[in-house]
């Protein structure tokens, strides 16, 4: 990827000048002039005399802070990460003792109350995660820090889908295989210390918690492994050629990629109204798939797409699964979307595309069984992801309260803004827990049973998740004002954030759609001599 070096993306990727010089307040103060103007900002001192001309919001603006500390006005206009644009202003620091304003450190566990699940918190325990699940999140969230960041910030402002090599980065220190959670394909690996015959089911809700939180921008998140977390599952456990072990062990490592192909124009909650049709060919070796696919992520530069067919008569009976690879009769096109093209949401269109027998994943027509098992997986994956959102996105709203000031008294000090801030955080951790409590469930229960139990419960959760993110994006909405409405400065994570909450409410399953079955379920196992 040719990297973009416009000012905004330079400010993701620099970092902090350390100053040497330091400079007293009383001299900074005798630069109060056009000719000479200096300002400090969070105890370091800059020349704007130049640079005034320039600023983006006026030079009238600025210039009035001109011999003055101008730390507090800058905050209130400004996210910390702006500074590292005009390092390049910096002359000196304050000689004096001081007690900068605290940045944002995004490879380090937040001191921010509720910005973290509960084992993270001083003091505080939790019957489901230990000493490896502790490390593992300081570990993963500094490697991504370190080493993914910086591009995916490029990526989502440059609105371009990730690079091969980026894809293989991330394959290669084993966290795709990591986001597939438990099982044989673990053995043998180490995923940033923690050998894979250790690894539970949640590292992996870890794993996919701080993907969410890898920059803020929800398409690049799915660009880099959405479709291999919904999409590879299947041919992990229903394939039975070689082929299929060779596939995963591509997708794993990063060098191929893979999708999820289930939703159609005509079909999609409606899984049983599923079109494409695959024929077989008169020889018996191949299928002949016809038809089209649509809303896929990751379509537009996948190389295997896990891929819902008709090989039966009508309805659910009559559905299979295959893998097809990217090949002479199947094409991708974008589609746009609100988020941005990053994910690579697309069209597919498949027109006598041949595909192998040996590609069937289950048995024929027993396609809608494999769909069906993979979907408890994938909701329960988009619920992670929508915790992770909402306890980023109410860490923003704290950080906000407590430095941005309206009628001379930052905004923590007005008690309906108190209120939307603890109803945010009162949805954060009711819904964090649930999501925990069903996770153990995974934990000790065998597959097949997870697929009885746990269904209906995960259904409800989707529903809930994504109920509570509505809230708590109305809530945040309202504390950040038309920052919530821009895409750059102050409130763009919360922008972004506005723009994607819907797909967990669309996105394997409508809500609509995981309460009716959620509460079915529950119904068919009501005690049949129950009364009040």
């Amino acid at each position: 990827m040719t990297r973009s070096t416009s000012a905004s993306i330079e400010a993701e990727l620099r970092l902090p000048k350390v100053p040497s010089t330091t400079i007293s307040r009383e001299e900074v103060a005798a630069h109060n002039t056009e000719a000479s103007s200096w300002v400090i900002i969070n105890d370091k001192v800059y020349d704007i005399t130049k640079f005034a001309e320039l600023h983006p919001g006026g030079e009238q603006i600025i210039r009035q802070f001109a011999g003055k500390d101008a730390t507090e006005a800058f905050f209130d206009l400004h996210r910390n990460d702006v500074l590292l644009k005009y390092d390049r202003l910096v002359i000196g620091k304050l000689n004096e003792s001081h007690d900068p304003v605290d940045s944002v450190d995004l490879g380090q566990i937040s001191r921010v109350p509720y910005s973290e699940g509960t084992i993270w918190r001083p003091g505080w325990g939790s019957p489901y995660y230990n000493e490896s699940h502790k490390n593992y999140r300081a570990d993963l969230r500094l490697w991504f820090a370190n080493n993914v960041r910086d591009e995916a910030v490029a990526l989502a402002l440059a609105d371009q889908t990730p690079p091969l090599d980026l894809n293989r980065k991330i394959g290669q220190a084993n966290l795709y295989a990591a986001r597939m959670g438990p099982g044989p394909h673990l053995r043998g690996r180490v995923i940033l210390g923690v050998n894979g015959e250790d690894f539970d089911v949640f590292h992996q809700l870890i794993t996919h918690q701080e993907w969410n939180r890898l920059c803020g921008y929800p398409a690049v998140q799915d660009g880099l492994g959405t479709g291999l977390v919904i999409g590879l599952p299947p041919v992990i456990h229903f394939g039975k050629s070689a082929k299929c072990n060779r596939v995963v062990e591509e997708c794993l490592n990063g060098d191929k990629r893979i999708c999820l192909a289930i939703s159609e124009p005509f079909a999609g909650s409606d899984v049983a109204n599923i079109q494409t049709v695959a024929t077989k060919s008169e020889d018996g070796k191949f299928y002949i798939v016809s038809g089209i696919k649509k809303w896929i992520t990751n379509a537009t530069f996948c190389d295997y797409f896990v891929t819902a067919v008709r090989t039966g008569g009508p309805g659910i009976a009559g559905i299979s699964l295959l893998l097809i690879e990217r090949s002479e009769g199947l094409e991708t096109k974008p589609i746009k979307t609100s988020y941005g093209s990053a994910a690579g949401t697309g069209y597919i269109i498949m027109e006598n595309v041949k595909v192998p027998v040996e590609n069937i994943l289950g048995e024929e027509n027993g396609g809608f069984q494999c769909i069906m098992s993979n979907f408890n997986h994938e909701r329960w994956f988009i619920v992670c992801l929508l915790a992770g959102s909402c306890r980023g996105i109410t860490e923003e709203a704290f950080r906000w309260t407590m430095q941005r000031k309206v009628f001379g008294k930052t905004l923590i000090h007005q008690p309906v803004i108190r209120q939307k801030l603890a109803a945010m955080i009162s949805k954060t951790e009711a819904l964090e827990n649930w999501l925990e409590s069903i996770t153990y469930q995974m934990k000790i229960m065998a597959p097949e049973e997870q697929f009885f139990q746990l269904g209906g419960t995960i259904a409800l959760l989707k529903m809930y998740g994504t109920r509570v993110s509505y809230e708590i994006n109305d809530d945040v909405c309202q504390i950040f004002g038309g920052r919530a409405i821009t895409n750059s400065g102050m409130g763009k994570y919360v922008e972004q954030y506005q723009r994607s909450i819907k797909y967990g409410a669309i996105l394997g399953g409508s809500e609509e759609i995981m309460a009716d079955l959620g509460v079915r379920l529950a119904q068919r196992s009501y005690p049949p001599n129950a009364r009040l």
